[in-house]
């Protein structure tokens, strides 16, 4: 079978789970006509989808595709298989799953690491009354006024799309529109578009806070998702690599995604970004203490995994709802309100595992970024993950060989 036939049943092939669940498709931007085709088809058996994507991986090795485009499309059509299996009702062990969706293996966190995590909290928030208290009384204050929320998007997403323009250059065209949206289970969502236009969607159920905002609209936008759906489609796509056309959720892709978003921010603003916050917030007239926002950043770090160890409890040891939400709010130092939202995302069937595409994808991807030599090449490893086709196993590689 040729290259190009075996990329365009894989895409048939994807393109059928969002007949199975509306979602899955994360994003298509190739040929209408293709997706018009299976939109349009009987809808499909799940275990049809899962013994055609294990006959996908068997023809790979003969379609005279590049190494780094077989070994994209091996692990991508192996997490394919694992979808289709659970949607046919197959039992598969959590850790099992996410290993097959994502590429990783995982494991419980150290829990004297998270008592380390709160430690350090309590000297940058030092004062009277419980870590808990302090925490929920400091968030209650970064809080940004919904009235004020719109106009503190657009000087974010306006400030770090220049920083990006001059690093990682994109198309003139290239544009995002932001809505404010409730009833989801995330506080962000990068919807692409294609043609070098997203739309993101932030959740207004979820106080946004001055602390985050800057994270998340570089994670959504600026050098994040959108960024490396422009840079993708610009390269790869016009290079004619047409699997880039499509992106599935629960896939390895997702894993190198999330990864890259979460470092988004550090990426191209760097150790001081609480400053640079601090004075976009202060021409719009809100108080923002930067440095303690940052400090408070770092000294959380360490608290990382725990939402992964909510998902090992909730799915791998069977836990009931109560037990996981009592894990966040204990280590988490999080509302039962919060709390509960998180346990929202962790029990969707779609997005279960999904949790461990941040906590690998940001570990993995922040290990190799942190192993470069000096600001520039830690900047050219960044936009390898913006413009490359990588694959978590291509990362540990390329960690091994430092």
């Amino acid at each position: 079978m040729g290259a190009h036939a075996l990329v365009d049943d894989y895409l048939r092939l994807g393109l059928a789970f969002d007949r199975l669940e509306e979602g899955f498709v994360d994003a298509y931007t190739g040929d209408p006509a293709l997706r018009h085709e299976v939109d349009n088809a009987p809808p499909p058996a799940p275990r049809d989808l899962a013994h055609r994507a294990a006959s996908l991986r068997k023809e790979l090795p003969e379609a005279g595709l590049s190494s780094e485009r077989t070994e994209f499309l091996d692990v991508h059509l192996r997490a394919m298989e694992c979808s289709a299996r659970k949607f046919a009702g197959d039992e598969i062990a959590f850790v099992e799953e996410v290993r097959a969706y994502f590429d990783v293996d995982i494991a419980p966190g150290d829990e004297a690491e998270y008592q380390d995590a709160h430690r350090r909290m309590d000297e940058v928030l030092a004062g009277e009354g419980s870590l808990f208290d302090r925490v929920t009384a400091h968030r209650r204050a970064d809080e940004i006024p919904p009235e004020r929320l719109q106009v503190c998007v657009e000087a974010f997403s306006s400030a770090l799309r220049e920083l990006v323009r001059q690093r990682y250059p994109l198309p003139e065209h290239e544009f995002v529109e932001y809505e404010v949206v409730g009833d989801k289970p995330w506080s962000g969502f990068n919807y692409y578009l294609g043609n070098f236009r997203s739309r993101v969607a932030i959740n207004s159920d979820l106080k946004q806070h001055m602390a985050h905002l800057p994270h998340l609209i570089a994670h959504e936008s600026y050098p994040g998702h959108h960024t490396e759906h422009c840079r993708k489609e610009a390269g790869l796509v016009a290079a004619g690599q047409a699997e880039q056309t499509l992106f599935l959720v629960n896939t390895p892709q997702c894993l190198m995604a999330e990864g890259l978003a979460d470092l988004a921010l550090k990426s191209i603003v760097g150790p001081g970004w609480g400053k640079w916050a601090q004075e976009i917030y202060a021409d719009l007239g809100l108080r923002f203490d930067g440095e303690r926002a940052e400090q408070l950043s770092t000294a959380s770090a360490k608290l990382l995994n725990v939402r992964q160890d909510a998902a090992l409890l909730l799915h791998d040891r069977r836990q009931d709802a109560d037990t996981v939400a009592k894990f966040l709010e204990r280590w988490s130092l999080t509302t039962p309100e919060r709390a509960r939202q998180s346990l929202r995302f962790l029990s969707s069937p779609l997005w279960r595992a999904y949790i461990s595409t941040y906590v690998e994808g940001y570990r993995l991807l922040g290990g190799w970024l942190d192993q470069a030599p000096d600001a520039d090449d830690r900047s050219d490893r960044f936009r390898r993950l913006l413009d490359e086709p990588l694959t978590p196993a291509a990362v540990r590689r390329m960690r091994l060989d430092h």
